[in-house]
Parts: C-alpha cells; sequence; structure tokens
C-alpha cells in the first residue's frame, strides 16, 4: 500500500468541500472501512488521499417521520438497523435483510452508505486476474469459477452484486441523497445502483465529488407487509448465493401493490416487474405465487456452475411472496 493524506472531517460540509478540492480519482472517503480497507490492501484501489467521514455524526440517524418515512443516515451502521425495536416492528424486511450480513464485529462497523457502494466480490476481480471489471478484456467468470456469478445477463461482467440490503431497499422503493458542491440531488436506490458498462466499469453511479448522506423509505401502508430471505453456502454471515424481497400490500383480500426483488443473480438488485404486474389487483393465491416465482427466473441464462441459481431463485421468489402476504406454514 502506498503512502496517502488522511484527512478527518467533522460534518458532510467539509467532506464536500475536500472533494471538491481533490482529484476524483485518487481521493476515496471512509466511514466503517469494511469494503474499502481490503481494496486499498489488496491494490485494487490506490489513493494520495483518504477521507474519513466517521466523525460526522448529523450522518449517522435512524427514525421514523410524522408521515411514516423512514430516514437514515448515511453513517448508520448495519447493527443500528438491526437492533432498532420500532424498525424490527415497522419494516421487518429490513431487520431480515441486515441479521445475516456479515458477522456482529463487521455489522458494527459497517455503513448504510458503505453497504449499497461495495464492489464486487468476484474471485476474479479480488484477485490477480486483470479481467473486465478492472479494465482488461475478459470477463472470466463466463469460462471459469463461476458459481457465486450472475444468471441474468447485463452485460460484460458477470459478477453478483454482493449486498443484503439493498435488494431489500428497491423493494421498498427507497430513495438515496446525494450531496456536492454543486448541490444535492434525489434519485431511487434502483438508479443508483446501475450494471457496469464500458465507459463505467464500477456498479454504481455518482458524480464526480458526491457522497450519500441519506436514504429515506417512504411511508408504508398499514397493510403492507415485507421479507426478505437469503440462502448462503453456509449456515450464516455469508454472501448471498441468492435472496429474495418481497414487499406486498393486500386490501380487500387482493394484492394492491407488490414489489418483488432478487439478490445474488445480476450485477444490481434484479427487480421482477412482470411478477409485480401479476400479482397486482389479484387475489393471492400459491398457484399465483408460483406463477410469479416462474416469472422472477424468465429471462435467466445460467452458466456452467451455477445453474442451481434459477431454481433456487425461483423458490426463494414463491417463499418469499407467500410469506410476505402470511399464507406460508406457521407464519399466520
Amino acid at each position: 500500500m502506498r503512502p496517502f493524506e488522511h484527512l478527518t472531517v467533522q460534518a458532510s460540509g467539509d467532506a464536500i468541500a475536500a472533494l471538491a478540492q481533490s482529484d476524483g480519482d485518487t481521493t476515496r472517503l471512509i466511514a466503517g472501512g469494511t469494503d474499502l480497507l481490503p481494496l486499498l490492501k489488496d491494490g485494487l484501489v490506490t489513493v494520495d488521499r483518504l477521507i474519513d467521514i466517521k466523525p460526522a455524526r448529523a450522518l449517522r440517524h435512524l427514525a421514523f417521520e410524522d408521515d411514516g418515512s423512514l430516514r437514515i443516515g448515511a453513517l448508520t451502521t448495519l447493527a443500528e438497523i438491526e437492533r432498532s425495536a420500532e424498525v424490527g416492528e415497522r419494516l421487518p424486511i429490513l431487520v431480515q435483510a441486515v441479521a445475516d450480513a456479515a458477522t456482529p464485529q463487521l455489522r458494527a462497523m459497517a455503513t448504510v452508505g458503505g453497504n449499497l457502494l461495495q464492489r464486487s466480490r468476484c474471485w476474479y476481480y479480488r484477485g490477480p486476474f486483470n479481467c473486465w471489471l478492472k479494465g482488461g478484456e475478459t470477463c472470466y467468470m463466463r469460462n471459469g469459477e463461476n458459481k457465486y456469478a450472475a444468471i441474468f445477463e447485463q452485460g460484460p461482467c458477470r459478477s453478483a452484486h454482493p449486498s443484503d440490503l439493498a435488494p431489500a431497499l428497491v423493494a421498498l422503493d427507497a430513495t438515496v441523497t446525494l450531496e456536492s458542491a454543486s448541490g444535492a440531488r434525489t434519485l431511487p436506490v434502483a438508479e443508483l445502483l446501475a450494471p457496469p458498462t464500458a465507459d463505467e466499469r464500477i456498479e454504481y453511479r455518482l458524480n464526480p465529488g458526491e457522497l450519500i448522506t441519506e436514504i429515506r423509505i417512504p411511508a408504508q401502508s398499514e397493510n403492507a407487509r415485507g421479507v426478505y430471505l437469503k440462502a448462503m453456502d453456509r449456515r450464516s454471515w455469508a454472501f448471498a448465493l441468492v435472496s429474495a424481497a418481497a414487499q406486498l400490500t393486500i386490501e380487500d383480500g387482493k394484492v394492491t401493490q407488490a414489489r418483488l426483488v432478487l439478490g445474488g443473480v445480476a450485477n444490481v438488485p434484479w427487480r421482477v416487474t412482470d411478477a409485480e404486474t401479476l400479482l397486482q389487483g389479484q387475489p393471492l393465491t400459491p398457484e399465483l405465487a408460483a406463477k410469479a416465482a416462474e416469472l422472477a427466473v424468465q429471462g435467466a441464462t445460467p452458466l456452467t456452475h451455477n445453474r442451481y441459481k434459477a431454481p433456487m431463485a425461483r423458490e426463494l421468489a414463491r417463499r418469499a411472496v407467500l410469506m410476505a402476504a402470511g399464507m406460508w406454514p406457521g407464519n399466520g
């Protein structure tokens, strides 16, 4: 790791000013550091300046507003979400999403903003390979060890998005606030996260000098309920092989709003709009949930070693929909 300048700031405004005065290619923000530090140690990221925003207490909040929306500061940790009794009661899908996201020690350090912006966990990207995501010509995962690869084609890269929190936030129609010296803007989390392209070989879209300051989840109907399910290759604290986030509103016996988002299957959280359209306006039955689950994997193109992901995604989608509706055996 080469030498770099370390700057500690006390507020987001100080961080924005420091970013505006820096070369964006060689300056990085650090908070929990659970992803950035390994990237620095492995030489995947090099910096001349590291801006520590952890002391910016104004970015660390977790509170429901009077209108029922939830504001989450970018420096709020996954552990703080997990421990919140109010979030667990009103938005259990969020607590479920972070509960097995990492070890307790990492959840106590990892921030919401950093979790959304974490980089690929593909071993070709993390290892000594000049893969496409690092600027090379080849995605080695396509014809190599691709057990954990994406099953949906979104571009040259086949790595799967690693965040557990992101699918749940997309299912909740969450937005993110981004601030820079030129002002603030708000966009859906689903638009912040984007598949890598030849021009932008990264899994998110930030303008130069921007930082995430807040995530906001709109008020949910009192008849809404969400579920996050995750399949791992060991019992706990592993990245998802496949995950499914379902958020349903059921009124007068019919689904009036549906969100179904898969994780671990694409470059970014995979929202299944065809399944949502099928569910909306219909009385939910096990048969309808099964049809929605079939749509969840429509168009998947698994690779040699990850064919298991399609049936796994289909089953998790089916279960998540039924559980969100209170129709899974034992969940009332």
